[in-house]
């Protein structure tokens, strides 16, 4: 029960980090594949599910790895979206 919990709590991380920068109007934006641009990019945020929603059946099914793979993926996101929406990069 415990790494359900985990993988959901990042999982709103990663989604509020994901719309800070869809909404930082970063120039790196314009530079998406066609497949994510309709909907000014929220399309992106299906995959952002998908994966939330793989990451938790696995975490529920009692496989850590996957949670662990989750929370590498959260800090990297993390990391990425804390550089693009500073101006970093």
């Amino acid at each position: 029960m415990l790494p359900l919990l985990v993988v959901f709590c990042l999982g709103v991380f990663n989604f509020a980090a994901h719309k800070a920068v869809l909404e930082s109007g970063h120039p790196m934006l314009a530079q998406v594949p066609w497949l994510f641009q309709p909907l000014g990019g929220r399309l992106s945020l299906v995959v952002e599910f998908v994966m939330l929603l793989g990451a938790m059946i696995m975490a529920a099914s009692g496989s850590m790895g996957w949670t662990w793979i989750y929370l590498l993926y959260s800090v990297l996101n993390g990391l990425s979206a804390w550089l693009m929406t500073s101006g970093r990069v």
